[in-house]
């Protein structure tokens, strides 16, 4: 099922279109979401922690850690079966769904994808099982729409590579037990797989968030950190790299962002049915039914454009246009169906007692990373028109 709430899920019969495999890793998702996660999260919210090491083995038990890549403990899903999985994650919370993508999306298809046979051994299987866990050093402070401006650069000392800069917004980063970081050199930008114990290596978590608080956000700085030559991936240079792992990325925001919408959605129907003004439900009066419809409606497209985008993948798969316009899409829409919830829930609606502004909250961060409204309206025009407008 997509939704719990059976009106919202049978509004357009999107239940039909799923496989029988497809139900059962979503109900599994959703049970360990609501037996594991949702008890704790308005906790690790207003706390601003989360226990990313342990869930991470829980994660990895559930065989959802690179679970649509193969071999190496990966689980082989299907795309489509990925996203699902995505989708209920943010449903609990986007920060848990985070930790999800840039564990298999991000690093660990980095390593899958351009990693050495000896890389992928030391690493994959133990992130497969949530026993190493690993973050993407990409984005830096002053270079995040334009990756291609990073100053971190590595450069060679005899058959070593030294590494010098930082990295910023890098989820997992303080936790992490191998980063993913991608450096300018003198040969194109390379990926490089540095473990976090390396002298040199310093991560710093980032405080004072009101998004993604349940979740691990750091600063990594790199000075003079000794890497051996294996240690670059050897399979891709220039920016191909760390963009073939952003779409895989992006693509399951586009799954996850209509999760956080349909949570929001169903709690506010919930709301309205039960909350009594001036003597009858709020579900009652027309100008909450006209709300409630126009954002099943929104959601209902949103899971659907979800859905096609997987299954295109699965048949063949998605050009980075396509992605942009489920991105661009179901993110939009999703924040504004958390924002108008809370206007149904009024008051009620700021407190964590419901989990509307959290999702609200966090919907901010998956509106702008991996990939802002900008930049993908600028990717889907460059497609439209054939020219490059983003310089």
């Amino acid at each position: 099922m997509i939704s719990s709430n059976q009106a919202l899920s049978d509004l357009l019969g999107v239940d039909d279109q799923l496989t029988e495999s497809e139900r059962d890793l979503i109900a599994l998702v959703r049970r360990f979401a609501d037996d594991r996660l949702r008890p704790h999260l308005a906790q690790w919210f207003e706390e601003g922690t989360v226990p990313a090491r342990d869930l991470a083995k829980e994660l990895g038990a559930l065989g959802l850690l690179g679970m649509h890549l193969e071999g190496y403990g990966c689980a082989g899903s299907t795309a489509t079966e990925y996203g699902l999985a995505c989708l209920e994650m943010e449903a609990a919370d986007s920060g848990l769904r985070s930790l999800v993508s840039v564990q298999g999306s991000l690093a660990m298809k980095a390593i899958h994808a351009f990693g050495s046979e000896e890389q992928k051994q030391e690493w994959l299987p133990r992130m497969a099982a949530g026993e190493a866990l690993g973050c993407f050093g990409l984005t830096e402070p002053d270079f995040g729409s334009d990756p291609g401006g990073m100053r971190t650069r590595a450069t060679r000392d005899g058959d070593d590579w030294i590494l010098n800069g930082s990295k910023m917004w890098i989820t997992n980063g303080s936790v992490a037990d191998v980063a993913v970081v991608w450096a300018q050199t003198d040969d194109k930008i390379r990926g490089f797989v540095v473990p976090t114990d390396t002298k040199g290596f310093e991560a710093h978590p980032i405080k004072h968030k009101m998004s993604l608080r349940a979740s691990v956000t750091a600063e990594l700085s790199f000075s003079d950190l000794r890497l051996p030559a294996d240690a670059v991936l050897p399979e891709v240079k220039g920016l191909r790299g760390p963009l073939t792992c952003l779409s895989e990325a992006r693509f399951g925001i586009v799954f996850g962002s209509i999760g956080a919408a349909r949570d929001c959605l169903e709690t506010a129907i919930d709301y309205a049915q039960t909350r009594i003004v001036f003597d009858k439900s709020l579900a009652s009066y027309q100008l909450t039914q006209a709300k409630l419809a126009d954002m099943a409606v929104e959601l209902q497209k949103g899971i659907l454009l979800a859905l096609h985008l997987g299954r295109a993948k699965d048949n063949g798969g998605v050009s980075n246009e396509q992605v942009s316009v489920g991105k661009l899409n179901n993110t939009r829409e999703a924040i504004q169906i958390a924002r108008t919830c809370r206007t149904i829930l009024a008051a009620n609606g700021i407190t964590l007692d419901y989990p509307v502004i959290r999702h609200e909250n966090n919907l901010e961060s998956v509106l702008t990373y991996e990939g802002t409204p900008e930049v993908h309206q600028l990717i889907i025009g460059q497609a439209l028109t054939g020219a490059n407008a983003f310089r």
